[in-house]
Formats: structure tokens, sequence, C-alpha cells
């Protein structure tokens, strides 16, 4: 179905540059070139558009003043907007002003796309909820992983080119991430999607009964076993089986399963004679498995047989432009699971709230914080009040909402009457300011150009240093990085692997 997009932006090679974006994905381009004609545009026929595309910076009327003046005027159609900075004071800047997303010029074609495609489907005039946590799990496709992050569509990428082939498959990733909803897409989009889908939490089972959870035991076969128990690999016959925290699995087990893998074969415990299996084996790790092999806790021999396809699934916090996306899809699906009278909304005060938080449980934590929010909330759309543990965490975030428990909790000097009477503006551009100062001033600011014995250092050791600084200042917002650098995201992440650089690293030393 053909989507009619309009395109807001003073720039006429912006325009031109986003039409033909929005035409090569099968969409119809509308294009103003500043805010007062978007709101004719939109005076004469609302109905007509089902996205808009919407520049910060233009004259007669700007992008803030256009968010406005569409919100008096009632009319809900999901805005993108495009901002000329990155960084998390944009993300929440845009948030705030209402946005359903933002994006970072230059722009391209595919992450325009992702994005529009993402706001169709949320669409408050064509959504349908999606209750993914009462569908059954099998019917996960990678339709439902809503992301319109560059880093997690080339995870879905290589997951579908996984899916054509039984080749094993190991998911790489915090905890949280979503490697299960990847490992059951793969399997929902393979030739044994009809087939059974088995999981198991290597972690989550006693050392002791791991090998008769996945291989089965006989009547007989150990004490305690009164009769006969079929295995995981055995259920998950003809289908795939999903072994998530693999590396937790003990060494005597890695024996068998590397068995199991080399020749579809199992040792049911207990019984004579060995059993064909016929199993697409997808693992899931949240460690290091190649540093747990080089520290004798993994076999070396079943991480090459298992690691042929590796899959890394980005941290949310790596990923925040896929945050308004989740909180919407989560807000509609607890409404709906609650059985609520109205579908909740998300606030941009709460939006912008949730994307300024790193997200250290990922997916999982988002996902719950708004299942809380849901169950707990009072108003028609959730609002910051609603996140009170989150608020607590982002003492430099404040709003007039939050003016009587986030400064309170976050200002030192809270009884100094002074400090209570200073604008909400000046409290948060000192806080800001005290922020920057902390994470990036001072010496640390200062890249040295000569080493200890007065010679020019090595080119390879400034380009370390500087690397590493611009990850701390970008907060590990790699397509920043890398554009600021000059360089591209395959020749970072090749200079990352080459120096050691671990991305995280820096975000932990400016939290």
């Amino acid at each position: 179905m053909t989507a009619h997009i309009l395109v807001v932006d003073d720039d006429p090679v912006q325009r031109r540059l986003l039409k033909n974006a929005v035409e090569r994905y099968g969409h119809a381009a509308h294009l103003a070139e500043n805010g007062r004609i978007a709101l004719e545009f939109l005076k004469r026929n609302p109905a007509q558009f089902n996205v808009i595309v919407l520049d910060l910076m233009m004259p007669e009327l700007d992008g803030l003043g256009f968010l406005q003046a569409t919100g008096e005027m009632g009319i809900d159609i999901p805005v993108i907007v495009q901002t000329g900075q990155g960084g998390i004071e944009t993300v929440v800047q845009a948030m705030r002003a209402g946005a359903f997303d933002f994006v970072v010029k230059p722009v391209s074609p595919e992450r325009i796309a992702a994005s529009i495609s993402n706001a169709l489907k949320l669409d408050h005039r064509e959504a349908k909820v999606r209750a993914v946590r009462g569908a059954k799990p099998a019917n996960v496709s990678f339709g439902d992983i809503v992301s319109a992050s560059p880093d997690m569509l080339r995870v879905i990428d290589l997951a579908q080119r996984a899916s054509h082939s039984n080749i094993p498959v190991v998911l790489e990733g915090e905890s949280g991430v979503g490697k299960e909803m990847i490992a059951r897409a793969i399997q929902a989009s393979g030739e044994r999607a009809s087939k059974p889908f088995i999981t198991v939490n290597c972690g989550a089972i006693p050392s002791n009964l791991v090998e008769s959870i996945l291989f089965g035991h006989e009547k007989g076969a150990f004490t305690g076993a009164t009769e006969r128990h079929t295995g995981k690999f055995m259920e998950a016959d003809g289908g795939t089986l999903f072994l998530d925290e693999i590396g937790d699995l003990p060494l005597d087990v890695q024996v068998k399963l590397l068995r199991a893998v080399q020749q579809g074969e199992i040792e049911t415990v207990g019984a004579a004679k060995v059993q064909k299996v016929d199993v697409r084996l997808i693992s899931a790790t949240n460690r290091d498995l190649i540093e747990e092999v080089r520290a004798g806790r993994f076999r070396e021999d079943l991480y090459y047989r298992l690691n042929v396809f590796p899959i890394t699934i980005p941290a949310l916090r790596r990923r925040k432009e896929d945050i308004p996306h989740l909180a919407r899809v989560f807000t509609q699906r607890f409404s709906s699971e609650q059985k609520l009278e109205h579908v909740l909304q998300v606030g941009a005060g709460a939006m912008a709230l949730l994307t300024a938080y790193d997200w250290p449980g990922n997916i999982r934590q988002l996902e719950n914080a708004i299942f809380r929010a849901v169950v707990l909330a009072e108003g028609p759309e959730l609002t910051e009040k609603d996140f009170p543990q989150i608020a607590a965490q982002i003492p430099d975030f404040q709003s007039p909402e939050l003016r009587a428990t986030a400064i309170a909790a976050a200002d030192a000097t809270e009884n100094d009457p002074a400090e209570a009477a200073m604008s909400e503006a000046l409290r948060l551009a000192r806080a800001e300011s005290a922020l920057t100062q902390q994470m990036f001033g001072g010496p640390e600011n200062i890249i040295v150009s000569t080493d200890d014995a007065g010679e020019v250092r090595k080119l390879a050791d400034v380009e370390e240093e500087l690397i590493r600084f611009a990850l701390k200042f970008y907060r590990g917002q790699m397509s920043q990085v890398a554009r600021k650098l000059g360089i591209g995201r395959s020749t970072l992440y090749r200079k990352l692997k080459d120096y050691g650089i671990d991305p995280d690293d820096p975000l932990k030393e400016a939290a």
C-alpha cells in the first residue's frame, strides 16, 4: 500500500534527496519548503498524509513551531524530525517536541525508510495492538522486530540470511537485548517453521541435571530416575533447539554436545545405544566465548563448531533510536492486556526521559518499566511521573513535572533559598555544564603530541587516544563517532579491534 509522506525542509537539495528516498521505497512524496506551507497542506486535507518528515531549523515557521501548531490543531500524524546535531540533548529536545522519531543529518535512504516503516506500523489511525506476550512464540517473525537502528537492521539482515539454511548460529549480546526473539524469527522464517522450537536456559539448570535434561535418561539410570525422560534434543527433533547462556554448560556436558553437533547423535543417560537426531542448533551467550576458551571454561573444538555464524546484537544504549518505537509497542500491548478502555499514549516528556536513560537491563528492563507504568497510570498518557525509578537515576534530566522529585534528589543544595529560587532553565544549563566539564573538560580534553622524552608520538598512539575520546564524548554512538572522525563505520570497528578498544569502556568511565 502506497503511503503519502509530507517532507518539510527549506533546503532544496535535502528535499530532493528525501523525495528520491521516499519514492525509492514505493511511497508518494509531497514537498513543503517550510512549516507554514506544510500547515496549509494539513489544513486543506489532514487525512491525506500518513507520515511527516520535518526539519527543525527553517525560516518563517521552524520545526518546533510546526509541532506546536499541529498539536493545537489536533493533528495526530507521526512526525520524524531531522536534526543537524547528534547527542542525547538533541534526542531529548526532539522527543519533548512530540516527535515520533528522529534522524541525524545526513540521513541514509535505508535509515529514513526504516523510520517511515515503523511510523506506518504504529500510525494511530491504522495501528493494531500486537499482543506479543499473549501470542504463540512460534508466530514471532522478523516483521515483529521493531527497529530503526542501522546496527539492528544489520542484525536482522544477517539473521534472515541464516534462516535460509541450517548453519549453526551463535547470538551474542548482553542479557535482555532480544536474543531469543531473533532465534524464534530465524526458526519461523526457515523450512523448520512448523517444527518444534525448544528453549533451554543452560545457566538455570543445576549442573548435575544438565546432561539428563538435554539428552534424557532411562528409568533407573540413577537414583531418583523413577521413569524414562525424553531430553530436549529429542523434543526438538526435526526443529530447532535454542541453547541460551551456552557458556554456562559444564565441560563434561560440552563433550556430549560436540558429538551431537558433529554427528547428529546423542547418548541418553543409562541407554545402551546412541540415538540419531535432526536438530537445528541456535546458541546464545552474554559472555565472550573466546575468552572462556582461553580461560579453559569452554572447549575450543566446540567453540569452532558452534561459532560458524556469529551475530552480535547491540545493547539498547547503543541504539537509542529504537527506544521510542519499543516504548509505543509495549504501551499499546500492555494497555490491551490490562483491558483499558483506551490505549495509553507515551507523553513527550516521558519519551524524552526513556530515551535519555541507558537501560543496563536493555529491552527487558524497558518492557518491565512500561508494564509497571501502564498498571499504575492514572491519566490518558504516560508521563515522567510514571517512571520515578528511571528519573531518579538521571539526576541531570529536568522537567517541570519532575521539579519536586528529580531536582530534590539531584541537588545537594536543595535547602539553599537561592538555589530554590533558581529558574528551571538555569538549573538544567548548570547541570549539563557540570556534567560536560566532569566528563570532557580539563586535561582529559587535551591530546599531547610529544612523549616524555620530547619526541613526537607515534601516529597510531595519537589515533587510539582520539578514538577513545570520541567514543566517550559521543557516548558510544558509533555512527556519530565515525562521522565526526571522518571515517566509515567498518573502518571504525576495524580500528577498535586493532587497538583492543571495548566501545563500552568509555561509557563506563563517564558514568
